[in-house]
């Protein structure tokens, strides 16, 4: 069976998509559950919309979808990695506020015996020292504004911010990031302009197509291409 075919649109980007999605294989009838929107399609295409937000009411699905995904919001930012930390604020496409820092986590060793034991503890000091730094950026940045905040951020390494969710003083930002559950974004030792990069892929709506749908949208883009 072929893998799904996933894509990300940028939220001033759906109402076109969805648009073009009808133009290319007929009007769409719609599903809705509390998680997704599905278009189902005449010619059996199917798009399985996530629902990032939560649930709509149900009234006028799509509508409410963009108007959703469109809606400045206020959102938190961690990023961790082993060698760095990142934490911000965002109003709208602005970063507002920031903390980042670097730390020291050695590699892991191919020694043996005592040596290795040692090259373990060490490692282990040095993981708990960067994540106790990190926790520290979320305090200064985060929490004195965690509760006007609509969501929250996260990327990097997803066990380094499931401990760091859960240091001391830290459960109200934990609650939020539960509120709308992700995945950490994958990235890259967080600096300024990763916590800056990060955003639009947050943002992004996830689309799962099956082959119909999937076979079609890329007879469009090539002919799109052949027509420039």
């Amino acid at each position: 069976m072929a893998e799904p075919h996933r894509v990300l649109i940028a939220p001033e980007r759906l109402a076109g998509w969805l648009t073009g999605f009808d133009e290319r294989h007929g009007t769409a009838r719609t599903v809705l559950t509390d998680t997704h929107l599905t278009l189902v399609s005449p010619d059996d295409a199917e798009a399985d919309i996530e629902l990032i937000w939560g649930p709509l009411p149900g009234h006028d699905a799509q509508r409410e979808l963009l108007a959703q995904v469109t809606q400045p919001r206020r959102l938190g930012a961690l990023l961790i990695r082993k060698g760095a930390h990142a934490a911000g604020v965002f109003e709208g496409p602005e970063l507002v506020a920031h903390a980042v820092g670097r730390h020291y986590v050695q590699g892991r060793t191919k020694a043996g015996g005592w040596s290795q034991q040692r090259y373990a503890r060490r490692r282990e000091n040095q993981a708990e020292r960067a994540h106790a730094k990190a926790a520290d950026a979320a305090r200064s940045v985060l929490l004195p504004r965690v509760g006007e905040l609509d969501g929250l951020m996260l990327g990097g390494d997803g066990r380094a911010v499931h401990d760091v969710l859960n240091s001391a003083g830290l459960a109200q930002l934990a609650q939020l990031a539960a509120r709308y559950p992700r995945r950490a974004l994958p990235v890259p030792d967080p600096n300024v302009t990763v916590l800056r990069a990060s955003l639009p892929r947050f943002l992004a709506v996830p689309i799962v197509l099956n082959d119909a749908a999937r076979a079609r949208s890329a007879l469009a883009q090539h002919d799109d291409e052949a027509g420039q």
